[in-house]
């Protein structure tokens, strides 16, 4: 089996998967032969737009919400009815803000919160509800997109890095329950270069690379190249950590 078809006939799921880190992770299970369902938040007309230009396969488009568990009900439902299981879910989607750590009155109760839903509760709904269609692979693969964040305790606000800590350990938890049928990674990237975190622009990104080991950006590539690993080669990994952050947390 060639790298080009090497997940022919599997299904996977993407929440965010309309930018960014999800995105590239769309673009990259589709060329490696999946169907992609493309998760959204907001921008149908994006989510569209990627689905389109997509190769082969039968992909589609889900609107879901992280505050929300009833979508990825729906979604389930949808998947046991149309596909009858899923091979792999990606957790991609998330929320933050850039709040300096020390701005306590900035990061009120209430965006805490805020945070915590979208960055755990979000993917253990996701989870908890896809459980049925991943348990009916036989040979699923969850992967949580974490950050360095959640075990340096540097990141954009307190609450994010909590929130990612918080992911890790959950990632930890459910790959020992939920073993063999389903096997659980985080891949915990440094800066990427997205527009995810509001006012981190491209020269900031590239200033703070010369400090890293490998002194190089990280991209949504180097991402999707790492979650596809976790997927097609580390059959004998489930609860760990892969890091892709060019040396950053060294």
């Amino acid at each position: 089996m060639s790298d080009n078809d090497i997940l022919a006939g599997r299904l996977a799921v993407i929440t965010g998967g309309s930018s960014g880190i999800g995105a590239a992770t769309a673009r990259r299970l589709a060329d490696a032969g999946a169907d992609v369902i493309i998760g959204y938040h907001h921008s149908e007309e994006r989510a569209e737009a990627l689905r389109s230009s997509l190769p082969r396969g039968l992909h589609e488009i889900a609107r879901l919400s992280l505050a929300d568990p009833e979508s990825f009900k729906a979604l389930s439902a949808h998947i046991a009815s149309k596909r009858g299981k899923l091979d792999i879910l990606v957790n991609s989607a998330g929320f933050t803000r850039a709040i300096n750590h020390a701005d306590l009155d900035t990061l009120t109760d209430a965006l805490f919160e805020e945070i915590l839903i979208a960055n755990v509760r979000g993917p253990y709904s996701a989870i908890r509800a896809l459980l049925p269609a991943l348990r009916a692979s036989g040979d699923a693969v969850v992967v949580n997109v974490s950050s360095i964040s959640g075990f340096t305790a540097s990141g954009s606000n307190v609450a994010y890095c909590a929130s990612k800590a918080a992911l890790d350990n959950m990632t930890a938890s459910l790959a020992r329950a939920l073993g063999p049928e389903v096997r659980l990674l985080t891949v915990s990237p440094g800066a990427v270069a997205t527009d995810f975190v509001p006012g981190r622009d491209r020269a900031a990104l590239e200033a703070s690379a010369k400090a890293t080991p490998l002194k190089r950006v990280i991209e949504p590539d180097d991402v999707s190249s790492a979650i596809l690993a976790c997927i097609t080669h580390l059959k004998a990994s489930t609860g760990s950590r892969i890091v892709v952050d060019g040396g950053r947390h060294l």
